[in-house]
C-alpha cells in the first residue's frame, strides 16, 4: 500500500531545507500531495496535537484513509534514516490508536519519510515491530542552479500574473 519513493515534485528547494519546509510545502500543495498518496486519503492536519500523560506531542502530518478506515501518521525527516526514528513513529501510532480511533477503525499506519534509507538498517529497525509501519524515501523537484535563481519568476509570481490576466 505504501509507495517508495514518494515523488514530491511540486516542492523545490535550494540546497538548504529542513523537514518543516517540506511539511509546509506539502500542506500548501495538499491536493497534489493527496494525489501522490493515493485514493481515499483525507488530510487531518499538520503538527497535529495529541496529549499523552500530560505531555504535548505534535505529529508532523496526520491523514485518514476512508477506504481502509485507518489513520496514517507521517513523520518527516530531512536526514537519512536513523533507527531511533521508528521508536517515535511507533509511539505516535500507539497514541493515535488509543486516543483517536473509534469503533470500526483499523490500526494506525505509520510512514517515515526520510531523504534516504539504508535497506538493511530499515529491516533491522522494523523486524519485531508489530504495527504497520513503513519507511520511504522522498524526492523533491529539482532546484534551479544558483546562477538561474532570481532570473526566473517564482510559481507564485506566475500564478498571480495568470490570475490578473483572467480578470
Amino acid at each position: 500500500m505504501l509507495k517508495d519513493p514518494y515523488i514530491f515534485d511540486m516542492l523545490t528547494f535550494t540546497d538548504q531545507y529542513n523537514e518543516r519546509d517540506v511539511e509546509i510545502g506539502l500542506v500548501k500543495h495538499v491536493e497534489k500531495f493527496l494525489v501522490e498518496m493515493g485514493a481515499g486519503f483525507a488530510f487531518m492536519g499538520r503538527q497535529y496535537h495529541i496529549e499523552v500523560s500530560g505531555d504535548d506531542y505534535y505529529i508532523d502530518i496526520l491523514m485518514y484513509n476512508a477506504f481502509l478506515h485507518r489513520y496514517l501518521v507521517i513523520e518527516l525527516k530531512d536526514t537519512d534514516f536513523m533507527p531511533e526514528y521508528i521508536g517515535k513513529l511507533n509511539f505516535y501510532c500507539s497514541a493515535v490508536d488509543d486516543i483517536l480511533c473509534r469503533e470500526g477503525d483499523n490500526r494506525t499506519i505509520g510512514l517515515l519519510l526520510c531523504k534516504s534509507k539504508d535497506r538493511i538498517k530499515a529491516e533491522y529497525a522494523l523486524r519485531d515491530i508489530q504495527k504497520p509501519i513503513g519507511i520511504s524515501d522522498y524526492e523533491l523537484g529539482q532546484a534551479l542552479p544558483k546562477d538561474f535563481r532570481g532570473s526566473l519568476p517564482t510559481i507564485e509570481e506566475i500564478e498571480k500574473e495568470l490570475e490578473s490576466d483572467s480578470h
